[in-house]
């Protein structure tokens, strides 16, 4: 897109938007009244007249601090209301606002800084000590939260007037589509994480690929509760927030989304893998604890009329004249509850990425009528380079490429994109922009793939991830692992090892919240994963999963021995990246001696053998 191209958004003005800045311009003229931002229970809320009010303090600020045209600034937040602020007003300077993960230790704190060479954080009081036992460039921390030592407050940085002969407006225009919108540095599962550099041309493509799928404006809410240093949360409610009006709401705790979803009832909600299946297992653990055997047996018919109709969607078949009466009568009597329950009855666009989902949890929320669409992307391609629909729902699949984007298979059936969503780098270092981007601006994903004859992309696996074994047979780690996951909700995380061996074994992570589940029902409702894992009672209910999941593999996928690893793997930890992508390098070493004894002639007596 040359600089002059525009992309026009089909929200109340209709006018054509080349960059962030230029389209938040816009947006806060169209209903300057509406909450823009929000936090649970309306606790805090700011209009965009604040909204806009507060950019241009906050910019003035920054730029008193000598932030311009290309500098960078570092942002350590939770998701939060003053995020949107700060970020938006660097923007409107031609800055370069990027958010590192809040897990960063200070030596990746010292490294990602010294990449970006910012020299003013914006941060929270909690994340001061790993900031502060960094050695960077930093000259100036402002806290958003309150008073700290040595730093300024966001109030002090809003009330610092600006230079003088500063002009705001001349600022925003000055920016242009080529410039870098942010920098995301990718979760680092092999090496240190490189930054990926994102240009304002490559956010509003995106945003106007998806605005052919997601209709969204000022009436549609979303949450904010994924990391902003993900690519997903930056595009999907900051950046539609800017450039389409959305409310955004802030949850700051992940853990609390669950609780978040009731109040907010999102319009538009993007899940990773892991928070669907979770809010699939408090749906099941509900139906569990139900006292009355009529109630009970009414939801398990209502469920099973639901996903007959999905499996009737699914295989393009019409459900019958019977089918239909049942599932109206299904929805009628305890799917529309169910939906509003967990908040997602207002639904309108429902999405899953940043990891494979077992189809098995697709295909449950369609039958209580959520359609989830599945999305694939990079951080490199900006987001969504292809996804499924509602018309083209293909379970299994990631869907066709969105507008703009192209695909084509590599002669090792490595999936390449191109299109104006593809980043413009990996900052400072060129040699791996040149091994990822060639020169005709195809972008080698790393990823195994397939494309049928209508264009569907189905992701095998990571091309260096990959397990061959002994036989010399290729197999998909990540197709093993998800069958177990599907098996059960006690299951939270499996890494299937066998490459050059003779079978496939795996080591087994109990998920934390089913565990605590499980413990309570065990009469021991203190104890620790480690102690849960260790009962017979578990271990039997994780062997009947993984038979169960061994059952949908062929044989030379199927797990033949297991060992439950007693511990909790969190993300940003040794075993996973804060997206919860498997770390499988560091987990082999971390865990070598139980691989090894899985592989034994007389395995151990924490080992698990089904041969």
């Amino acid at each position: 897109m040359a600089e002059t191209e525009r992309i026009t958004f089909p929200h109340e003005s209709g006018a054509a938007v080349a960059t962030l800045p230029e389209a938040f311009q816009q947006t806060v003229t169209l209903r300057p009244d509406a909450v823009a931002l929000r936090t649970v229970g309306g606790i805090q809320q700011i209009t965009w007249a604040q909204y806009a009010a507060r950019v241009e303090a906050i910019a003035g600020g920054l730029a008193a601090l000598g932030v311009g045209r290309g500098d960078t600034v570092g942002i350590m937040l939770t998701n939060r209301p003053e995020f949107h602020l700060v970020d938006t007003a660097a923007l409107h300077l031609g800055a370069i606002p990027f958010s590192i993960y809040n897990t960063s230790s200070p030596d990746q704190i010292e490294y990602l800084f010294g990449n970006a060479e910012n020299t003013v954080v914006i941060t929270e009081q909690v994340f001061l000590p790993a900031i502060r036992a960094a050695h960077t460039a930093v000259t100036t921390t402002v806290v958003v939260d309150g008073a700290a030592s040595d730093a300024m407050t966001l109030a002090e940085l809003e009330a610092t007037s600006a230079p003088d002969g500063f002009d705001l407006d001349a600022s925003w225009r000055a920016v242009q589509p080529e410039d870098l919108a942010t920098l995301i540095y990718t979760s680092g599962t092999t090496g240190p994480p490189k930054g990926v550099e994102i240009t304002h041309r490559n956010v509003i493509a995106q945003l106007a690929a998806l605005e052919q799928h997601v209709e969204v404006g000022f009436d549609d809410r979303v949450i904010s509760y994924l990391p902003a240093a993900h690519i997903a949360d930056r595009v999907s409610s900051h950046g539609a927030n800017m450039v389409r009006g959305i409310q955004v709401t802030t949850v700051p705790d992940p853990r609390e989304i669950a609780a978040a979803l009731p109040e907010v009832r999102p319009t538009f909600f993007f899940g990773v893998p892991r928070v669907w299946q979770k809010i699939r297992a408090g749906i099941e653990a509900k139906m569990a604890e139900e006292s009355s055997p009529v109630k009970k047996n009414l939801a398990a018919w209502a469920l099973g009329a639901g996903a007959a109709s999905a499996k009737a969607h699914l295989d393009g078949r019409s459900e019958g004249l019977l089918g239909g009466v049942q599932h109206g009568l299904a929805d009628k009597l305890v799917l529309h509850k169910v939906r509003a329950a967990i908040g997602m009855d207002e639904i309108t666009f429902a999405g899953s990425g940043a990891a494979a989902i077992p189809a098995e949890v697709l295909q449950f929320f369609l039958g209580l009528g959520i359609p989830v669409l599945e999305v694939w992307g990079m951080s490199e391609t900006t987001g969504v380079s292809t996804m499924t629909t509602a018309e083209n729902l293909k379970i299994g699949t990631v869907g066709k490429p969105v507008a703009g984007v192209e695909t084509k298979l590599a002669d090792d059936g490595e999936l390449l994109i191109r299109g104006p969503v593809v980043m413009r780098g990996y900052r400072k270092q060129p040699d791996k922009t040149a091994e990822t981007i060639d020169a005709d601006g195809w972008l080698a994903t790393g990823d195994i793939a397939s494309i049928d004859a209508d264009g569907n992309v189905t992701i095998v696996d990571r091309k260096k991830e990959l397990i061959i074994n002994e036989a010399g047979k290729n197999m998909s780690p990540t197709n093993i692992e998800n069958a177990m996951k599907a098996a059960s909700s006690l299951i939270g995380q499996v890494v299937a090892i066998g490459d050059a061996k003779p079978y496939v074994s795996a080591l087994v992570v109990l998920d934390p919240d089913a565990a605590a589940a499980r413990a309570k029902h065990l009469n021991i409702p203190d104890a620790d994963v480690a102690t849960v894992a260790g009962r017979r009672e578990v271990l039997d209910e994780v062997t009947t999963a993984i038979r169960e999941g061994n059952g949908t593999l062929s044989r030379v996928e199927q797990i033949k021995r297991f060992t439950i690893v007693p511990d909790a793997w969190d993300p940003g930890g040794d075993e996973l990246t804060p997206t919860m992508k498997l770390r499988r390098k560091p987990i082999a070493t971390k865990y070598a001696d139980h691989i090894v004894k899985m592989y034994d002639d007389a395995p151990a007596a924490d080992v698990v053998d089904l041969r």
